[in-house]
């Protein structure tokens, strides 16, 4: 399987060489092929299927945007708690797509599962067995409200199929985390093991999104797959716990998409023993490596955002609760004046005091205190004495930066991630249906 460098459309200075990308080890009984519908017009991979021959349990995740897309509507729908198939495409939501987009959801799962069970037929070893539409699952992401390419994906679909392979290589991840990406830059990926009833348990997983990105997720996708035997309703209590503590803590530019989705699947292939309940002591490991997987992949997607430049945390301590450090966290992230000081390297940390004011959280302000990698800017209610702006300055020319807000009046802790606003980023969604 070869990758498709058509994904990627511009020379940006943030691509890297899949030689940097993490190894992800290849999951049992599961099936990938990524192929181009043109959706795009350039020929890059823009369609990707993830097949399960065995079936797999499964748990999703999806956004709290009121409008959704026809992909989440059809999935909501599906009762199994076993499917055998998901479908990914990118470059067309399916949102707002009236009619036209909920037929596309019936024309192309019985056109897949046709497909599907043909493929089965034609196998030497005897066996027969009949994919079902509902056992189907869909993902998509791109410009909402435009025509879903129904015929495009249809017609191509033959091909998907052909191309499924069963040994998954560093090659077959990176292609399919490619061919899910829209304003992305690069793909993201994460592998992680853990022990589950004394059995080595393998979770690979990929993930898109670059904007349109904030808590209750964003405009991403992201996608995990585990060889370990759990049910459908341990991983559901799993899934939103990780999620809850990875892709709910960072934010882009505080808009929530209509497509996100989040989706595990545990293809069973390493049998473990039975769990009385989510709280089992044998599932800690394996709860432990899926929220160091999710978190993984949401700050990849906060360091890949449209125009970003810098990686940056938000900490705020010894708040009265989580919610009021969650609150006062995010109105400094999502703040366009504090994202724009970050990009021009100015330490303004006004725009933190505003930040913190604009929460609506009763806080203390001659407590408060501010600081910016290692140097404090603020206590007491006013400037800190002895503030040396060259140096902050310095440290402000990194990557990756930390700005920290000490309320003193609880124990309570919480962090978000978030990035700078550069022109680019204005460029870019000038341009997005370009």
């Amino acid at each position: 399987m070869t990758i498709n460098l058509k994904n990627f459309l511009q020379d940006k200075p943030k691509l890297s060489k899949m030689g940097e990308f993490q190894e992800l080890e290849p999951i049992e009984g599961l099936e990938i092929s990524a192929v181009s519908a043109d959706l795009y017009g350039t020929g890059r991979d823009d369609v990707c299927l993830f097949y399960f021959k065995d079936g797999t349990n499964f748990a999703a995740v999806y956004t709290n945007n009121s409008i959704c897309s026809e992909s989440i509507i059809w999935n909501k729908h599906i009762r199994k708690s076993q499917i055998k198939a998901l479908l990914v495409n990118t470059k067309n939501a399916n949102t707002f797509t009236g009619q036209q987009g909920k037929d596309a959801m019936d024309l192309i799962s019985k056109t897949l599962a046709k497909n599907l069970t043909l493929r089965e037929s034609q196998k030497k070893d005897g066996t027969t067995q009949v994919i079902k539409p509902n056992e189907i699952l869909f993902a998509s992401t791109g410009v909402i409200g435009e025509k879903y390419p129904s015929q495009k994906i249809k017609t191509n679909i033959p091909n998907l199929v052909e191309k499924l392979r069963e040994k998954q290589n560093k090659f077959v991840w990176f292609k399919a985390a490619s061919s899910i990406m829209t304003t992305d830059t690069r793909p993201k990926l994460a592998f992680e093991t853990c022990r589950v009833w004394n059995k080595d348990i393998r979770i690979s997983a990929i993930a898109k999104g670059s904007g349109m990105i904030a808590p209750n997720m964003g405009t991403m996708l992201s996608f995990v797959f585990t060889d370990a035997d759990i049910p459908s309703v341990y991983l559901k209590s799993l899934l939103k716990k990780a999620v809850t503590n990875s892709f709910n803590t960072i934010t882009v530019d505080s808009d929530t998409s209509t497509n996100d989705m989040v989706a595990i699947f545990a293809t069973g292939k390493v049998k473990t023993g039975k769990f009385y309940n989510v709280l089992d002591p044998k599932l800690k490991d394996f709860e432990n490596a899926l929220q160091r997987v999710l978190l993984n992949l949401a700050k990849q997607i906060v360091s890949d955002g449209e125009g970003a430049k810098k990686f940056i945390t938000v900490r705020v301590i010894n708040a009265r609760s989580i919610n009021m450090a969650k609150n006062i966290s995010f109105s400094i992230a999502n703040s366009p004046l504090f994202k724009t000081a970050m990009a021009a390297e100015d330490p303004n940390w006004g725009r933190i005091v505003m930040g913190i004011g604009k929460s609506g959280e009763a806080v203390s302000p001659e407590k408060i205190e501010i600081k910016i990698g290692e140097f404090k800017v603020a206590e007491k209610g006013r400037a800190a004495e002895n503030i040396d702006e060259k140096k902050i300055k310095e440290y402000m020319q990194w990557d990756s930066i930390i700005v920290e807000i000490n309320l003193k009046i609880g124990q309570a802790n919480f962090e978000c991630y978030t990035c700078d606003f550069t022109k680019d980023y204005i460029d870019i969604n000038a341009d997005y249906r370009s």
